[in-house]
């Protein structure tokens, strides 16, 4: 009977020091919320290691793929106004046409009724204007009447309206009225200075009055880069700033150009928003159409930055764990972007002096 106790208790000390070795490591972390608690003398400590952040000096660096556009109030296609014949060309490819220079001529009965209005409608104001004066001096000697003084009136009223229509029609397509003949060709001017880089005047050709531009011209001393910035990019960038542009089609020359507008609407696609920025290019080596890199110069400021492994990514976003004493850290929710060297540029979350775990914080996850 001795024996069988002093056995009993073996086994139940055994069993109890088992029990206590399966609590102990369940003891070593303690879970509240966002909070982790380990024990000072779990091993998991020395995994864990921490930086004290603190603000530096840091300049952003955005970059994107852009395409060199005309810049549009400096590039024109010319049609024809009417359907007609073109009977002139006084341009050629290439040449450099200041504004309101001709292009070409063209000859149509549109523009022949068009004179042939201006003279009709003219003889008719003149008529109009001789039978007014006639009426007023009629009417100053007693001999007319007010009601044929007013239908005189109302009448020049009419045909001056008229005139100066047909007048004002005559100016848009820079017809002088005094120098009008039935008949003759309109000739079509350039409406800005530029060069001609595309010129499909045929002599002889017919043109329907929806005809394709025979004629295009651009003015492309600057020019347009139109890029696309991404929506976490967004807020880095700033109308007037300086912009660095580089074209692999030209490797050794970097452009320098101003963000000219940043478009209020935003691709929902893409996530994208474009971006116009007004370059240099006296030396015409940016062609419409030519893919370029754009950098974005930010100015240098204070930021937090943190090493890329501090940061974690689920659903719900980005966060990393601050520690609060030595054995207790905080789940703590960060809005990043990226930097270089490997590390990430903090907006908001965290402040200087705090401790963030930089290595160890995936067995920290572990635990979430």
């Amino acid at each position: 009977m001795t024996k069988f106790l002093f056995f009993a208790a073996i086994v139940l000390l055994i069993s109890c020091t088992s029990e206590n070795k399966r609590q102990k490591p369940a003891n070593r972390i303690q879970i509240s919320g966002d909070t982790i608690i380990v024990s000072k003398n779990s091993n998991l400590l020395k995994k864990i290691k921490t930086i004290k952040i603190a603000k530096e000096p840091y300049r952003g660096n955005v970059s994107t793929f852009g395409i060199v556009q005309a810049i549009p109030t400096n590039y024109a296609e010319i049609a024809a106004p009417f359907s007609g014949r073109i009977t002139k060309s006084f341009v050629k490819l290439g040449q450099y046409v200041k504004k309101d220079e001709p292009v070409f001529a063209i000859s149509s009965p549109s523009i022949y009724e068009v004179g042939k209005m201006y003279y009709q409608v003219k003889q008719e104001m003149i008529l109009a204007e001789k039978n007014l004066k006639r009426q007023k001096d009629l009417y100053k000697n007693g001999v007319g009447i007010q009601k044929d003084l007013e239908e005189a009136e109302v009448n020049y009223e009419v045909y001056k309206r008229d005139y100066e229509n047909v007048i004002a029609s005559l100016k848009v397509y820079k017809v002088d009225p005094d120098e009008l003949v039935l008949g003759q060709p309109l000739v079509v001017h350039s409406p800005i200075s530029g060069t001609i880089v595309a010129n499909n005047i045929v002599i002889g050709q017919y043109l329907k009055e929806d005809a394709e531009p025979v004629v295009k011209v651009a003015e492309l001393s600057k020019v347009w880069i139109v890029g696309q910035v991404k929506e976490k990019d967004i807020s880095s960038i700033h109308v007037s700033e300086e912009i660095e542009i580089t074209a692999a089609a030209i490797s050794d020359k970097c452009y320098k150009g101003k963000i000219y507008y940043i478009s209020d609407l935003l691709d929902e696609e893409t996530r994208s928003v474009q971006v116009f920025i007004e370059c240099d290019n006296s030396d015409h080596s940016l062609k419409p159409g030519m893919y370029v890199s754009v950098g974005f110069i930010e100015e240098m400021t204070d930021n937090i930055l943190v090493p890329a492994s501090s940061v974690f990514q689920k659903e719900a976003g980005n966060f990393v764990y601050v520690a609060i004493d030595k054995n207790k850290f905080v789940k703590r929710t960060v809005s990043v972007t990226g930097a270089s060297n490997n590390r990430l540029l903090v907006k908001s979350g965290l402040l200087p002096g705090e401790q963030v775990v930089t290595s160890g914080g995936y067995f920290l996850l572990e635990q979430n």
